[in-house]
């Protein structure tokens, strides 16, 4: 008799069988139900169909060649039974739900795919709508769901109709309700869910690879984060690796396809797919992508490293150099300049490399001898600044290709491990780049080595065609252009640091063989910027100033092609920041033509690219006491709309490179507005400095009790002009003069023959009245000093390179004649010129020169020289691509280098303090300088690592701290030489040389001092201090001497003086290179009827007996030989260094050691190379464009 209760016990028990796969209980619990539940014979029938299929299913996977047959024949005496239990069941839907599934299943089995696709049903809440318990659902139902859908899809995707096939798959999503509802999921529900979600994932992951698959839908991520979920929740924790089940694919497979899908997303910029992802609106779409990004890595990683052993020497592991080069494309773009810090979550790009770090070293543990890892280390450890690991590895790296390409010629087999030639070169530009960039004179001769080595390869490489044919890869033109580049960066590099000096030129003309080879047509119609500007800065330094700035001004005007994702991989505004260097290295080859306007408009020209000061600086950390314009203006917008501004994304290099753009505009207002105007100006270093690198130690004072004179329009100016003129700011009006009628033009160098020749015709001069020349060594090039700074009322009106008035802007002087500025040059050989420069006018120069310049662009072109304008007849200059990958210094280095650049701001004030003669603030700040060497040096003290010395240039440093301890001694010394104290300026100069023996400024000083001591044009300091050495009485006039450069022996002036001077009066001049005129001998007192001389004549027998030291008033003639042969010394030496070949205060200084020592002919050579180095000079030194290199 039917028993309801034992129906109901026997129909779970039959359902729990089901679904934990208990299969042999099957048969009895169908007897059990069939005697207790007659009305369930449709659910009976259903399960003895699914115990034959599954039997059959493990059979045919045990002995598919015999039992195949058996199996269907099995399945198919079911299928009658099975449609008939179906047409009479119309009690139970579930009961015939689970029939219709299993009917479908038997088709599938049997490879009878489109009648399974008709048999099988839809979801059950689609097939049944109106049924009242969908939320009691029997968990077999879930499986057969499951089942259903499973089984539609991959029908589907046989059938080639793989959309239909996600879009059921997607549908059926709701279908795994039961596994998140069900604790534990039994076997059954588990397994056919994993096997929905790995063929819906390889599935998806096949459509993203083949593009058929958007990723810009909120819900393209749905199977992998569904099946993320499956992971997490099963067994109440992480499932192993492996095969899940029979017949599913490797599970880290599907992992592999997620973390796919995820880094196309990243590397097309697309926006954050947000289906099926919890909400999580505390954060940004970018940092819910990376943590997304580095959960998929981490779990994909773990298991194939996991199921990844070691392999043979003859074996790959193909799967791992795919991760490997997956994660190092996701690294650059995360670690580059289009992501910020804050996107990165928490670590920023340090955490990140590290990670990345981590996984190289594991794969390397997996792969044998693998070239890419080695490869991506060299790039990784470069990028979190650890140098010396990352030359370690690429020299490992170097060493395995050179074995590699050495065997495939022998053996003809290509491998495809192995990094091909065009990876190769790019690699080695790379490092010879880094070396360059960072490294000093070890590693500019490593990288001159790898030139070599690379020129080989290069020539190897683009030799035959069959040679290319061996590697099975060829090279693109982008490449070799490259390579020829970096070649030319190595010779650059070497030529400005070697000793040898006679080979200095040959090395330069190899440099520009090499960037000229890059630039060439046949590697391209696109040229970058890199290689433009390295060349024009290597001409600049040759004194090829009309062939430089024509290759520079052509760049600057051409069409630039904009790269694809260009902003995510560089950042915003790349283009316009990487021609900063341009227009810098424009305004110096521009002073040095004396175009200080036009020099002027293109500093203002390298900002106003960014059109507006709110995009360069934003309006975070503006607040101060003083401020510029185009600071105001910045710090005027509402503080809401972000703040930041592109230098808070900007590295320390291109920070330093907007810095130099400031202080060379300084200079140019020191020039042609008087050091007044200048110390006026200085205010805006102190405040852009903060602006751009933040609190270095302490918090920076903008007001460090250097006050400007306060007659200068009271104590300071309004700071009305921009910290950056504007284009609104200039006009294109004369400059008239404010000053009094009575000018004088002062030739802004000294009149040679070659410029007294040229004075008959226009020369650009500035005009200024009562000023004279500045020729201290340290000043800015061509400075001029005020005689009457203390009378600066108009001058405190006027702020940096502003607009003037109609009526009291100046103008300079104009001789009486006209002339071609290019006359004042040295001549130069221009035959050999680039063949890529035609001439011709560039197309859209009027809309292309941004401000001011363009008003005076083409009256500037029929000005630079003789030389037909060079053109790139190219399809355009591209913004380059960074060869090297962002670097992120640990935060001591980096403050050690921001506090150097803050040593250097400080010396550039006190010299603007100190050429309008207000000493005092000079001296203070020198002592800021000071203090923060001191700072410096105490840093370097209490390291324990060892790493860290004073006097050894550190990777990316630009001077050690002891270089940095001589600029301030050097600085300390000139003004000592102000405050006409010689021989203090001596001690000072020789404490500068105890720092840093080879310091060039230190080293010219002093060499002017001991020339003077040697040509007695410097008196003995006094023995007994107070003396009167006249022996007449105590109020005797003190000494004077009158300089003399005929080298007869000086002769005294006894002026009429007063009771209080005591004291020996020294000349105001620079010492050594002034002349003055002698008064007339019968002006000079008498001794006995004769001129009395200060010092006894240079014929003077050595062995004469020397009187006592408190009597004498010269010094023996063995100690003035020993002070001439030792400036000598240092001259000589100093313009062999790299550091001082092409510094024309060395080759002056030298010139008069050799007419001191009566070497005419060698003097006179010296002085005309000192007058082609000052032809060709920039109004401040080559080495401040770039960040001292010519590696952008």
């Amino acid at each position: 008799m039917p028993d309801a209760v034992k129906a109901a016990h026997y129909l779970q028990q039959l359902d729990d069988a089901r679904c934990e796969e208990n299969w042999d209980a099957v048969p009895e619990l169908v007897r059990k139900v069939r005697k207790h539940a007659p009305n369930r014979s449709c659910l009976a029938l259903t399960a003895l169909a699914e115990r034959v299929i599954t039997k059959a299913g493990k059979k045919t996977g045990e002995r598919p060649s015999t039992a195949g047959d058996t199996a269907g024949l099995d399945i198919s005496n079911h299928l009658p039974d099975l449609l008939g239990g179906i047409e009479t069941e119309d009690e139970f839907p579930q009961d015939r739900f689970q029939a219709k599934v299993c009917v479908g299943w038997a088709h599938w089995v049997l490879k009878d795919y489109a009648l399974a696709l008709s048999r099988l049903p839809r979801n059950f809440d689609k097939e049944y709508p109106l049924y009242d318990g969908l939320d009691a659902l029997s968990e077999w139902t879930m499986v057969c769901a499951l089942k259903s859908s499973y089984l539609r899809a991959n029908c589907l995707a046989r059938g080639g109709q793989r959309d239909k096939a996600l879009e059921a798959f997607e549908s059926a999503l709701p279908s795994l309700a039961g596994v998140w509802t069900t604790k534990p999921a039994r076997q059954q529900l588990r397994y056919w869910a994993e096997l929905f979600l790995t063929e819906y994932c390889m599935l998806a992951g096949q459509a993203v690879r083949d593009k058929e698959k958007s990723l810009s839908t909120s819900n393209c991520l749905a199977s992998f984060r569904t099946w993320s979920r499956y992971w997490a929740g099963s067994k109440g924790g992480p499932l192993p690796g492996g095969h899940g089940f029979r017949g599913s694919v490797p599970r880290r497979q599907v992992w592999s396809e997620y973390y796919f899908a995820l880094s196309e997303i990243l590397r097309q910029d697309l926006p954050f797919p947000t289906g099926h992802s919890p909400p999580n609106n505390e954060v940004s779409a970018r940092n819910q992508l990376r943590a997304e990004l580095k959960k998929v890595e981490t779990i994909y990683q773990g298991l194939l490293f996991t199921e990844t052993r070691f392999p043979r020497a003859d074996e790959q592991r193909a799967e791992v150099e795919e991760f490997v080069h997956r994660i190092m494309s996701n690294w650059a773009i995360l670690n580059g300049r289009g992501w910020k810090e804050q996107d990165l979550g928490a670590g920023g790009r340090e955490s990140l490399s590290h990670g990345v770090l981590d996984t190289l070293y594991g794969a390397a543990t997996k792969t044998y001898h693998s070239t890419a890892v080695l490869r991506h280390l060299f790039t990784v450890h470069l990028a979190v600044a650890e140098f010396d690991l990352a030359f370690m590895s690429f020299n490992s790296w170097l060493e395995l290709v050179k074995k590699g390409k050495i065997r495939v010629e022998t053996t003809g087999h290509y491998e495809p491990a192995l990094d091909d030639d065009g990876t190769m070169l790019e690699t080695i530009s790379a490092c010879i780049a880094a070396l360059c960039r960072y490294g000093s004179m070890d590693a500019a001769e490593k990288a001159r080595g790898l030139a070599a080595e690379l020129e080989t390869w290069i020539e190897k490489f683009a030799r035959a065609e069959e040679g290319l044919k061996v590697t099975g890869t060829e090279v693109s033109p982008k490449i070799f252009a490259l390579a020829w580049q970096s070649a030319g960066l190595a010779h650059a590099q070497w030529a400005r640091m070697t000793f040898d000096s006679e080979s200095r030129t040959q090395i330069q003309e190899k440099a520009v063989q090499c960037l000229r080879k890059s630039l060439s047509p046949e590697f391209g119609s696109i040229v970058d910027t890199r290689g433009v500007f390295a060349l024009g800065l290597l001409y600049a330094e040759q004194r090829k100033l009309s062939v430089a700035i024509e290759l520079v001004k052509t760049a600057l005007l051409t069409d630039r092609a904009v790269g694809e994702n260009e902003v995510l991989w560089n950042g915003p505004y790349w283009r316009e920041r990487s021609l900063v260097p341009l227009w810098h290295l424009l305004a110096l080859m521009l002073s040095a033509r004396q175009e200080y306007l036009l020099a002027s408009r293109a500093c203002e020209g390298a900002m106003e690219q960014f059109k507006d000061p709110f995009v360069l600086f934003g309006s975070k950390g503006l607040s101060g006491p003083y401020r510029s314009d185009h600071l105001n203006g910045a710090g005027a917008r509402d503080a809401a709309s972000g703040g930041d501004g592109l230098v808070d994304e900007m590295d320390d290099y291109e920070k330093e490179g907007i810095l130099e753009i400031k202080m060379t505009q300084l200079a140019l207002i020191e020039l042609v507005d008087g050091p007044a105007d200048a110390v006026n100006a200085s205010t805006e270093l102190l405040t852009l400095f903060p602006r751009l690198f933040g609190e270095v130690e302490e918090k920076l004072d903008l007001n460090p009790k250097l006050e400007p004179p306060k007659s200068s329009a009271t104590t300071l100016r309004s700071f009305r002009g921009s910290v950056f003129g504007t284009r609104s700011e200039k006009s294109g009006r004369a400059r008239q003069s404010v000053l009094n009628e009575k000018m004088e033009t002062i030739p802004s160098r000294p009149q040679t023959m070659q410029t007294v020749q040229s004075m008959a015709t226009t020369a650009p001069t500035v005009q200024a009245s009562s000023e004279v020349q500045d020729t201290d060594p340290r000043s800015s090039r061509r400075s001029q000093r005020s005689e009457s700074v203390k009378k600066r009322s108009e001058s405190g009106k006027r702020n940096s390179l502003r607009k003037r008035n109609s009526n009291v802007s100046r103008h300079r002087a104009v001789s009486s004649a006209g002339a071609d500025p290019d006359k004042f040059l040295t001549p130069f050989d221009e035959v050999n010129l680039p063949q890529f420069f035609t001439s011709g006018k560039t197309p859209g120069y009027e809309t292309l020169v941004p401000g001011g310049l363009r008003k005076s662009a083409s009256n500037a072109s029929s000005r630079l020289g003789n030389t037909d304008p060079t053109e790139i007849p190219v399809g355009g200059v591209e913004s380059f691509s960074p060869l090297l990958p962002f670097v992120q210094f640990p935060q001591g280095q980096s403050w050690r280098r921001r506090k150097a650049l803050l040593v250097k701001v400080w010396l550039v004030i006190a010299g603007f303090y100190r050429r309008a003669d207000l000493l005092g603030d000079a001296q203070k700040a020198c002592a800021e300088a000071h203090k923060i060497v001191q700072s410096l040096e105490a840093d370097v003290s209490t390291d324990t690592s060892g790493a860290l010395s004073v006097r050894q240039v550190g990777w990316g440093e630009q001077k050690s701290v002891e270089e940095l301890s001589a600029d301030v001694w050097a600085v300390k010394a000139e003004l000592s030489l102000a405050r006409e104290r010689p021989y203090q300026a001596c001690a000072d100069f020789e404490a500068a040389l105890t720092h840093f023996p080879d310091h060039p400024a230190a080293s010219v000083g002093l060499s002017n001092i001991l020339m003077d001591i040697y040509s007695e044009d410097l008196l003995p300091s006094l023995a007994f201090p107070g003396l009167d050495l006249w022996g007449a009485s105590s109020h005797g006039a003190p000494y004077m001497p009158s300089s003399n450069t005929n080298g007869s022996s000086s002769t005294i002036t006894v002026p009429v003086r007063s009771k209080a001077d005591k004291f020996p009066v020294l000349p105001s001049e620079p010492l050594g290179l002034v002349t003055t005129k002698a008064k007339e001998p019968e002006e000079q007192p008498k001794a006995n009827g004769k001129p009395f001389s200060a010092f006894p004549s240079k014929s003077v027998a050595p062995d004469a007996e020397l009187p006592p030291l408190h009597k004498a008033t010269s010094l023996p003639l063995l100690d003035r030989l020993a002070a001439r042969d030792r400036a000598y010394g240092l001259l000589s030496g100093l313009t062999k260094r790299g550091s001082g070949w092409n510094n024309s205060e060395a080759w002056f200084a030298l010139a008069r050691a050799y007419e001191e020592s009566d070497q005419l002919d060698k003097a006179k050579d010296a002085l005309w190379w000192c007058v082609e180095l000052e032809e060709g000079m920039g109004i401040r030194e080559w080495s401040c464009v770039g960040a001292g290199g010519y590696v952008l």
